[in-house]
């Protein structure tokens, strides 16, 4: 399992941050994630929640992944187990991404893991246009969107819009592994 390097996420999400000419302020009002951890973060000190950090990549336009990985450009790039960044939330949540971070694309592919009885919060919504597909692995996931619940099964897929807010729960007494695509670019590319 690769090892998170908060250094290099804080340098990247000060890059992202001054490429759209946003302040920490700006940054603030936009994520509601507070000035304070915003600059300790890229100061590099603090691992933020996934919650927090999808906060940040939504505020931005982008993705988690691209906050924690580097950009690579080879024609194929095998990502083996070992060098899959994870994050491991104490809350009881495992997020694996599976796709390298791409110049110019906003799709990413991730594994996670919801211990049981963990709720991953309400994520804000996307730009107009993105997209999130969930396939469900084992367990029960409760999806919600905008207000709707969902109930997935091992098995279960469902694909929706991004623009929304969006739920994480696993509300049974065993772990559930679910796999989720989200393309933020909603098929354009910066």
């Amino acid at each position: 399992m690769a090892k998170l390097d908060m250094t290099a996420i804080g340098r990247r999400l000060r890059a992202l941050r001054q490429q759209r000419e946003l302040s920490l302020e700006g940054l603030a009002a936009r994520s509601g994630v507070s000035v304070s951890m915003l600059s300790t973060v890229e100061r590099g000190r603090k691992v933020p929640s996934i919650l927090v950090m999808s906060q940040i990549a939504t505020a931005l336009d982008t993705s988690i992944g691209r906050l924690v990985g580097d950009e690579r450009t080879p024609r194929v790039m095998l990502l083996r187990r070992a060098e899959q960044r994870v994050i491991s939330d104490p809350a009881g949540i495992e997020r694996r991404s599976l796709s390298p971070v791409l110049p110019g694309v906003e799709f990413e592919l991730m594994r996670f893991t919801l211990a049981p009885g963990v709720n991953a919060g309400t994520f804000p919504p996307h730009r107009a246009g993105s997209r999130e597909y969930v396939a469900v692995e084992a367990g029960t996931l409760t999806l919600t969107l905008g207000g709707d619940e969902y109930r997935l099964h091992a098995g279960d897929s469902i694909y929706h819009d991004g623009d929304c807010e969006h739920g994480y729960r696993n509300d049974a007494d065993a772990p559930c592994i679910y796999y989720l695509a989200m393309d933020v670019a909603g098929g354009t590319s910066r």
